[in-house]
């Protein structure tokens, strides 16, 4: 097996699928996946701190930190004192913020279907491919964590 092309393989395909869901939310919405990444995080957890962000992007917490800072620049976001830890927030979406989100979510859902509706892989093959990255993933995590 040539691991380097599989790794060209990936990573080539990770950038060719986030740049077109990336230039179609842009056009549609005005808001980089990037962004919408943070705010899918930020709206599905409670009480969200940076710290959260970055784990759940496996970012660094400089660079979640950053990315709330332009979403709370554009008031798609607000940092609140955190009752239980004075060194960290708790970060919110603005109710503009989430009617972003729900407009973004649907346009992202909307071309990941148009991306993978006529792949060369069948439904059973993308079935796989889904599991054998989420194991993948799980693997990397808990190497990182050494």
């Amino acid at each position: 097996m040539n691991l380097r092309a599989l790794f060209d393989d990936l990573v080539r395909f990770e950038t060719l699928l986030w740049n077109a869901v990336d230039a179609r939310l842009r056009d549609e919405t005005g808001l980089p996946l990037g962004s919408l990444d943070v705010m899918r995080i930020i709206g599905a957890t409670p009480r969200c701190r940076v710290y959260d962000i970055a784990e759940g992007l496996a970012i660094t917490v400089g660079g979640a930190s950053q990315a709330v800072d332009r979403l709370e620049k554009r008031g798609h976001c607000a940092r609140r004192p955190n009752p239980d830890d004075r060194r960290s927030s708790i970060v919110g979406l603005t109710p503009e913020g989430q009617a972003l989100l729900e407009t973004a979510s649907t346009v992202f859902e909307r071309e990941l279907a148009d991306f993978f509706a006529t792949p060369p892989l069948r439904r059973e093959a993308l079935d796989q491919l889904a599991t054998t990255l989420a194991t993948l993933r799980a693997a990397a995590q808990e190497r990182s964590r050494r």
